[in-house]
């Protein structure tokens, strides 16, 4: 089968193999594959004007979401090879491993219908592998502002400004026509298990099953930041007290001019903060089978 290797030399985990190793990794397991060298999101239009066959994304989530977007409604296969810091899109599909040994477990694989995520709001049309969402993590986003680059010491500063005095805004929430409103400092719909930096807000999650999964925190009840990391890695998030979990195909949020996230991504495009005199409706729909996945054979490591 013919191939396309799409490769980012930013990602987490880039310094430990190269393009060219790869590619004689995908040849030795039958396939016929093409590097094509991207430097940013703008050259991956170009790069697979042509593919056929199966494209392999070796790169962290933000490099997969890019190159997802440009195959929706095409005949081909999408295969992972994670190399990013938080990989949640591998994860929660258990593909997890150095690059290598994930594309030799491909020659057993198989492949799976991945649902997407579109959202309709007054900016305009979006699509979502992971998550979107408002609230505390929108939040800190926002004020994070991942465009400005990586930074562990920007990230405490928004962090610690967006938790000082933190007030959620009223939230208007219907999954499938049932209203769940509510004082939510959250309020995350999921696509796969963990969005961002692995919060596993959503367990349980299943990228082919035809819904998504909405997690709430409630304000009234919440609970202790530990208890709260606990239930993150312990894997018992939605078992809490304060958080609520919901399954549904149609999600509609009254948006009031806060800070939401498409993924990584900040929607308005620039926003920090509350857009002034800004409101509408947000409608979230599930895409089913959207993207085809190659998924390698599986081995016992743990998501």
């Amino acid at each position: 089968m013919e191939a396309t290797l799409i490769y980012n030399q930013n990602a987490g985990g880039s310094n430990r193999i190269t393009p060219e190793a790869l590619i004689d990794a995908l040849s030795g397991i039958g396939y016929q594959p093409v590097y094509q060298a991207t430097s940013c999101e703008d050259d991956l239009e170009k790069a697979l004007q042509d593919a056929r066959g199966a494209v392999f994304v070796a790169g962290g989530d933000g490099t997969v979401r890019a190159t997802a977007l440009h195959l929706l409604g095409k005949d081909l296969y999408l295969g992972l090879l994670p190399m990013g810091t938080a990989n949640n899109i591998g994860r929660t599909l258990g593909i997890i491993g150095e690059p290598l040994e994930v594309i030799s477990r491909y020659a057993g694989g198989t492949t799976v219908p991945f649902d997407v995520g579109r959202v309709r709001a007054p900016w305009g049309e979006d699509f979502f592998l992971e998550a979107c969402g408002c609230g505390l993590y929108a939040d800190v986003l926002a004020a994070y502002n991942p465009q400005n680059g990586k930074s562990p010491v920007r990230a405490l500063q928004a962090m610690s400004t967006t938790l000082s005095g933190y007030q959620p805004v009223p939230t208007v929430l219907c999954v499938d026509h049932a209203d769940f409103s509510g004082s939510y400092l959250m309020t995350e719909v999921l696509n796969t298990q963990a969005t961002g930096p692995r919060l596993r807000l959503a367990p349980l999650a299943h990228t082919g099953d035809g819904f998504l999964d909405v997690v709430t925190i409630n304000q009234e009840q919440q609970e202790s930041m530990f208890t709260y990391l606990g239930g993150l890695l312990g894997g018992n998030f939605t078992d809490l007290a304060s958080v609520s979990h919901h399954k549904g195909e149609f999600i509609e949020l009254h948006w009031s001019g806060q800070p939401f996230h498409i993924d990584g991504e900040i929607r308005p495009h620039g926003a920090t903060g509350m857009v002034p005199n800004a409101e509408g409706q947000i409608v979230i729909e599930v895409m089913k089978g959207a993207l085809n996945l190659l998924v390698p054979a599986q081995e016992n490591h743990h998501v």
